[in-house]
């Protein structure tokens, strides 16, 4: 499903314009990400919780030249899916 799915499911179901679903979306994904800049975590009830987590430096292996390189520590967002999704996920 595309971004462009989304905004046309939004605006169906709210009886909005697409230009509203799209600013709807952009302000939920933007909202997520400033929070996680934060530090902060996002939980959504019945959805999932979006988390940073942090992953310690560690070396690599440069595929091409099987040169051993030093992976920098570097901080991801995480999301861990409410229980009523991993049970329709798991249902199907």
């Amino acid at each position: 499903m595309k971004s462009t799915d989304l905004i046309d499911r939004i605006a169906t179901a709210t009886g909005g314009t697409k230009a509203d679903a799209k600013t709807a979306l952009d302000t939920v994904f933007t909202s997520i990400v400033e929070a996680a800049a934060k530090g902060d975590d996002v939980s959504i009830p019945g959805f999932g919780k979006f988390q940073v987590r942090e992953t310690a430096a560690r070396q690599g292996r440069n595929p091409k030249t099987g040169e051993t390189i030093e992976i920098a520590a570097s901080k991801k967002l995480a999301f861990s899916p409410a229980k009523n999704v991993k049970d329709s996920l798991s249902a199907k």
